[in-house]
């Protein structure tokens, strides 16, 4: 095969402060460790454990050097200093191993969400946003909540060690306790004014990762425009500049990031100098023991890992916050009725395609004064639409540009939902049906019909994943395309992707999986457009074969594809202007004419070419008729 030439989301929540309304966020990362909590409780009771057997080795180390300086055993107390190292140890790799589970099962929970969020949204919520950033949304932000799913554990841990460590240190000297909790103040305010600006920092370079996908994803999208303009270094650039406005906030919150670590470090560093001068003193002038001023200092140092504990967990839950913000503004995207976006699967529409009703007579779908617009404010789509759409036969929809052709689709569809009016499914109002219980009677091929990832079999049961391969050459057999895949080695399996296949061969792939069982509506969107002479004409054929056994609605850019519609639908500024056959339409509607005389279609009507002598505009169509000036 031959390569081709060619939601609303809520805003977001402004970025506050930790100390003045931050906590007012932090239910948004709750909500994402709240499932989880069984698995976290355990994970603090052992951290708390881990810290027991840390804060007490200071206070047998005071024991083993007593015991030395009466000269007693030190088997004993030996042996209690060994066992807490190894138990501490043994105890805090059990809680790393569990608590990095969590983390990953978190992740994982935030991205399962989003994506299934993605697949339940209506249509309209998802194009508002770049491909690019709602790729972002699935993979990026998710990751920030890897570290921040142990920080609340990781606070609470620090905070007990924290506190015990200083009742521990009160135990042994109040003196040298009131010098070091002046230092532990003063690290903590530094803290709380400088760690909530690492969180706006953080949320601020993931806004600009996503915009930065959004133009990449568009950019490599549209490859062949970009090297064609010469506009290489220009689109480069301008997606650079993103990364760099992602990289300077991300080089803000580092900076912000080691200014807190330097002083928590430096401050208690200063702080056990300042001890050990203060308690060398004491101990010289008998005040205290050389035994409690060494557990002392032990303690001293041992307050590093609670404050590296806090600094660090609070800093990994304001990215935390930040990342779970973001993600909610994903969950706020409305949801297609009937869909859950909560992993349970939705119902399929069971028995044979058919009418539900018999109350339609000949009608399968019927539009009754329709009017939709796209967003709230915008001028409608389409207005006052009333059309009846035969069971059986060709519709086919023509218009220029902006005439409302696609939207007629997506009402069909429902991927918009009508303002007024109502349309209804063999007499029954859209509302008693599910998107799903819609789709699964209509088959709806796109203009650019874009393959999906995996074989030629995949493609083909991507609407009926149980098709059986005698259906699927059957279908490859009613768009001609069965010799050609027949000579591939592998056949079904043969390997496909959108860079293997010609702009025809998408079509006819397209157009395969829709016909594959027989739905009751074929919606064809532009089909021809974009398509050679031979493609078309296969398309021709097989839209005249199914509208002999069901209803086949097409938008045509190409009116050579619609001369022999049932019925032609004309359309101009968001309004049916003519219902009728081609010659009907021919003697009755002037821009109908209009197109005609323009496409040089060839008519019983025409006067003689003087050059031929046959009738004027005899040949093939080549201009699209959506580029045709309006009336």
């Amino acid at each position: 095969m031959t390569a081709n030439a060619t939601t609303a989301p809520t805003d977001p929540q402004p970025a506050d402060s930790w100390a003045a309304g931050r906590p007012g966020r932090t239910h948004l990362l709750l909500a994402y460790l709240r499932p989880h909590w069984p698995a976290m409780l355990l994970g603090l009771l052992l951290g708390l454990l881990a810290n027991a057997a840390g804060l007490a080795t200071p206070l047998v180390t005071k024991w083993v050097l007593d015991t030395l300086g009466a000269g007693g055993s030190l088997s004993r107390p030996v042996t209690v200093l060994f066992a807490l190292v190894v138990v501490g140890a043994g105890i805090s790799l059990w809680q790393w191993v569990l608590m990095g589970g969590v983390a990953e099962r978190v992740v994982l929970d935030a991205r399962s969400g989003v994506i299934r969020r993605y697949f339940a949204a209506r249509i309209d919520q998802l194009t508002r946003r770049p491909g690019g950033e709602l790729v972002t949304r699935a993979t990026s932000d998710p990751g920030l909540l890897h570290e921040a799913s142990g920080s609340l554990v990781g606070l609470i841990n620090g905070a007990v060690a924290l506190v015990g460590t200083l009742v521990l240190m009160g135990t042994l000297d109040l003196v040298l306790l009131a010098t070091t909790l002046v230092a532990v103040v003063v690290v903590a305010v530094l803290m709380g004014l400088l760690l909530p600006s690492i969180g706006r920092a953080q949320e601020a370079a993931q806004e600009s990762v996503g915009r930065l996908g959004g133009i990449l994803e568009g950019s490599l999208r549209a490859i062949r425009t970009v090297k064609a303009s010469r506009a290489e270094q220009r689109q480069a650039g301008l997606i650079i500049r993103h990364a760099q406005d992602s990289a300077r906030h991300g080089v803000h919150a580092a900076r912000r990031a080691a200014t807190v670590w330097t002083i928590s470090w430096t401050g208690l560093q200063l702080a056990v100098i300042v001890i050990l001068g203060f308690g060398a003193a004491r101990a010289e002038r008998g005040l205290i023991e050389v035994s409690t001023l060494i557990a002392f200092l032990l303690y001293a140092f041992q307050l590093m890992g609670p404050i590296s504990e806090l600094t660090q967990n609070m800093t990994a839950m304001q990215a935390g916050i930040a990342a779970a913000g973001r993600l909610r503004e994903i969950e706020a995207i409305a949801v297609e009725p009937g869909s859950r976006p909560t992993g349970q699967p939705t119902p399929v529409p069971a028995g044979p395609l058919g009418p539900v009703g018999s109350e339609s007579g000949d009608v399968v779908l019927t539009f009754q004064d329709v009017t939709a617009r796209y967003a709230p404010g915008a001028p409608p789509a389409v207005r006052g639409i009333d059309l009846a759409i035969p069971r059986r036969g060709h519709t086919a929809i023509v218009g220029p540009s902006g005439a409302g052709k696609t939207t007629l689709f997506s009402l069909l569809l429902r991927f918009l939902e009508p303002e007024r009016g109502r349309l209804l499914l063999y007499g029954r109002p859209y509302p008693e049906h599910t998107p799903v219980e819609i789709r699964g009677r209509l088959a709806y091929v796109e203009q650019e019909a874009p393959v999906v990832p995996g074989t030629v079999g995949d493609n083909l049961r991507f609407t009926h994943p149980d098709a059986s391969d005698e259906e699927l050459w059957a279908a490859l057999r009613a768009v001609d395309l069965h010799d050609r895949v027949g000579s591939l080695d592998l056949g079904l399996d043969a390997p496909l992707s959108a860079t293997t296949v010609s702009g025809g061969e998408r079509q006819r792939i397209a157009l395969a999986r829709a016909v594959l069982r027989t739905p009751d509506v074929l919606l064809l969107d532009e089909a021809t457009a974009q398509v050679d002479g031979l493609t078309e004409a296969v398309i021709g054929r097989c839209v005249r074969q199914r509208a002999t056994v069901g209803a086949v609605v097409t938008i045509a850019h190409r009116l050579s594809t619609v001369l022999d519609a049932d019925q032609i639908v004309v359309m101009d500024r968001g309004r049916i202007r003519a219902v009728g056959d081609h010659a009907t339409l021919l003697r009755t509607d002037e821009l109908y004419r209009d197109l005609v005389a323009s496409l040089r279609i060839s008519t019983a009507e025409s006067p003689p070419d003087p050059e031929s002598g046959g009738p004027s505009g005899s040949g093939t169509l080549l201009v699209p008729l959506d580029r045709l000036p309006q009336e």
